[in-house]
């Protein structure tokens, strides 16, 4: 062990300040481990990174050693630890000691078809730079010696994370070419992290960018939901706009977004918007709401289809709703939340210019009540994306209003509201099969104050509906 260390003396040494970083993450659990071990345990990526920059720590801790899985595990079990899985081919051990929960892989590099995100040989090693230069960026490749308390940087990565910059462990070239799953990690660790990828980087980047088309889709989409909500991994502002942009300038998202980024130099009413279709949508994500970036990212996804249709893009709203689905069906996304990025799609145009009646709004609001607040999200990022503009949009204003009115006045929002049930209307003679169009017309006539909800006065009007012989169509807007 000793010729060990010897070989990698000239390895950068941490001082003592940046190394308290760590040790705040080291539990007494897995220091003891770490001392039962007749090998280095080291911590190493993500945590080493976010604790040397500064950064709040998501409390998750990968360990690596230069032995295999089977001498780590007899090393782990002595120590008390619960072994959960292990997987030999990798080297890789799933641990843990009670509620604490350790990911653990053997030193090793491996070796790929280009563009296949698997590695098709995978060989162990007692080589730390070896492993070192199987990762993908060097600011995720400085290790820390749990036993020692120092840390090992084979290939400069802490002074990366110093500079807040993104290299890559070896050629760009070479690092993409491997995996292009690492093409959307570069996106997304730059934006988390406020870090800023090197010209070489970006351009290896932008030379394998075709290689994205081979990664599964519901790994793409993991990782741009991630990217949506990079703010919320350390808190920098508007980290979501930067990650996206680093997608579009390495042209990753003309392979995974092509509908999207057909907007790329579609001008707009200079009126309006200062930006093209593409940097517009960006944009809108940059001022969205956590909960709508991916409807905000998508709602005018149908522009381009209706300019080649039409020569304008009056109407795309019902284009971006259809071209939304099929993106949402090809990235896998959830069904519940694919069903709402499609209507807030849908419905995001309605009253833009504020013309629409009072009573119109009233009957939209309680249509789409289950997306009313999120849709005024989508309309508000909508509106600050065209100039930059953080007020209040005016639709928004105006939809605020009326709600606060109508809530005020204590009108019922949804039927089950209403002073009178369905059986209730059966019993009193409205016949059974228009019971539910009959209830949503009563719902509308309340909202817009045409009658009161009191029951009698919903049963005679329910009456006179069900005998004039009129099948209510509901105006609903989705």
């Amino acid at each position: 062990m000793e010729k060990w260390y010897n070989e990698f003396a000239n390895f950068f040494f941490c001082s003592a300040t940046n190394v308290n970083y760590m040790k705040i993450l080291i539990t007494e659990k897995l220091k003891n481990l770490a001392e039962g071990c007749g090998f280095p345990l080291y911590a190493v990526g993500g945590c080493v990174r976010d604790a040397l920059a500064g950064l709040k720590s998501s409390g998750d801790v990968d360990i690596c050693a230069p032995v295999s899985a089977e001498i780590f595990v007899a090393a782990a079990e002595k120590s008390g630890a619960k072994i959960n899985a292990v997987y030999k081919n990798t080297g890789t051990v799933k641990l843990s000691f009670g509620e604490e929960q350790y990911e653990f892989a053997s030193f090793r590099s491996d070796s790929y078809v280009r563009g296949v995100h698997t590695p098709v040989n995978t060989f162990f090693t007692d080589d730390i730079l070896l492993d070192a230069r199987r990762r993908d960026f060097k600011c995720n490749a400085v290790y820390y010696d749990i036993k020692s308390e120092s840390l090992v940087d084979p290939l400069g990565g802490a002074e990366d994370i110093s500079a807040a910059r993104i290299t890559t462990v070896a050629d760009a070239e070479k690092v993409f070419g491997e995996d292009g799953l690492r093409l959307m990690r570069l996106a997304r660790q730059s934006a988390q992290l406020n870090f800023t990828p090197t010209a070489d980087c970006l351009e290896g980047a932008k030379r394998n960018a075709r290689l994205a088309a081979d990664v599964a889709p519901e790994r793409i989409y993991a990782e741009l939901n991630e990217i949506l909500h990079a703010d919320g991994r350390y808190g920098a502002q508007y980290a979501q706009y930067r990650g996206l942009k680093i997608l579009d300038e390495t042209r990753v998202l003309d392979v995974i977004l092509p509908e999207l980024t057909e907007g790329r130099g579609m001008t707009q009413n200079e009126k309006f918007h200062l930006y093209d279709v593409l940097e517009h949508s960006l944009r809108a994500v940059k001022y969205a709401d956590p909960s709508v970036r991916l409807a905000s990212l998508l709602h005018d996804v149908g522009k381009p289809v209706r300019m080649r249709a039409d020569g304008n893009y009056h109407g795309h709203e019902s284009d971006s709703a259809r071209v939304a689905a099929d993106i949402c069906a090809r990235f896998k996304v959830p069904k519940k939340t694919s069903a709402e990025v499609v209507t807030l799609c849908a419905l995001h145009m309605y009253d833009l210019r504020c013309d629409a009646r009072e009573s119109k709004v009233r009957r939209f609001i309680v249509d789409n009540l289950a997306v009313f607040d999120k849709l005024l999200s989508v309309k508000q990022a909508d509106y600050s994306g065209c100039r930059d503009d953080l007020s209040e949009a005016p639709a928004v204003a105006k939809f605020k209003a009326i709600y606060a009115d109508m809530v005020r006045e204590n009108v019922p929002m949804t039927c089950a509201m209403l002073h009178v049930r369905g059986d209730e209307l059966i019993a009193a003679g409205v016949e059974k099969r228009n019971v539910g169009d009959v209830l949503h017309m009563l719902l509308h006539e309340c909202v817009t104050k045409n009658i009161c909800n009191e029951r009698q006065a919903l049963i005679k009007r329910a009456l006179g509906i069900n005998a004039s012989g009129i099948h209510i169509n509901k105006q609903t807007f989705n």
